[in-house]
């Protein structure tokens, strides 16, 4: 894979995954009623939704922005550990309907803009 379309690749990927998740969190921070009830099932506190959805786009805008490389590993750490934790959290619960696929999909999504960004967004170990 050439490095133009490793870039190009990165930022389609880069770009859903900010999209759904940016909007998916604010959705939770805002604590609409269907989020509400997707995450009856789970037993979580209600407050947990709106904590979860605020860091969801904290973690977005810290990949996003140029620059802190080292804020964006843990950024994507975050959101990796949000997303599997999300799909585990349904399995265990019983709760499994096509929504599971989404944590699964932006786990994947997640790793592969980790993997795909470029050389000036990662960490240099020299």
């Amino acid at each position: 894979m050439t490095q133009r379309s490793k870039t190009i690749w990165y930022w389609i990927i880069t770009g859903i995954l900010s999209l759904c998740l940016f909007s998916g969190g604010l959705f939770q921070a805002l604590q609409l009623q269907g989020v509400i009830q997707g995450f009856k099932p789970l037993g979580y506190p209600v407050y947990f939704i709106s904590l979860i959805g605020i860091w969801k786009m904290l973690g977005i805008i810290a990949i996003l922005i140029p620059k802190f490389k080292l804020l964006k590993e843990w950024a994507y750490a975050g959101l990796f550990f949000t997303m599997t934790g999300a799909g585990i959290s349904h399995i265990a619960s019983n709760d499994i309907h096509p929504q599971i696929v989404a944590p699964i999909v932006f786990s994947i999504f997640t790793v592969l803009s980790w993997y795909l960004r470029p050389a000036d967004r990662k960490i240099s170990i020299a």
